[in-house]
């Protein structure tokens, strides 16, 4: 089955709607918002390409979530482009052709051009820390890999998710 991205990116939630106080993790999503500034480099990278929409498939409660989108949307804003959110389970069809290893995972942004044709895709975390979090997962506790987690995307301060969003739409 063909994905209507024409009305998938319609009934998808505008960043500045999904990002509000009422949403889980609010603190952490608005916080690493707050706290972006894309690069030079990045900025030049992204106005290289055709004027992006970034549709990403996520949710509230997604902590790889709130260490990633932000950027995204920073960068959008910064180069031209706009980000709206799918709502993983409201959005099976959307999710099931996107799936990684099988799995739902998200976020996952799709870079769709000004005719609705994908350029690219690209989640559900940096390629160095999905390679960690799969040595760790069955060795270390949930709540610690987290606490990891956090620290390893507080100290690439957007660079890995940037860079490979940006391969990936090319």
């Amino acid at each position: 089955m063909a994905l209507d991205y024409p009305r998938l990116w319609a009934d998808a939630i505008p960043w500045d709607r999904f990002l509000n106080p009422a949403m889980a993790l609010y603190r952490l999503w608005d916080g690493v918002y707050r706290h972006t500034r894309i690069p030079d480099w990045a900025i030049a990278a992204a106005r290289a390409l055709p004027p992006l929409r970034f549709l990403v498939i996520n949710h509230d409660w997604c902590r790889d979530g709130a260490s990633t989108t932000p950027w995204v949307a920073r960068l959008a804003a910064t180069a031209g482009g706009e980000l709206r959110i799918a709502l993983r389970d409201e959005n099976p069809d959307l999710m099931n052709a996107y799936l990684t290893n099988g799995s739902g995972s998200i976020p996952l942004v799709i870079g769709l051009d000004a005719d609705f044709r994908v350029r690219g895709h690209w989640g559900p975390r940096p390629v160095e820390l999905q390679a960690w979090v799969l040595a760790n997962k069955d060795t270390m506790p949930k709540e610690q890999r987290y606490i990891e987690m956090r620290r390893w995307y507080a100290l690439d301060r957007g660079e890995s998710t940037l860079r490979e969003v940006l391969a990936a739409m090319r």
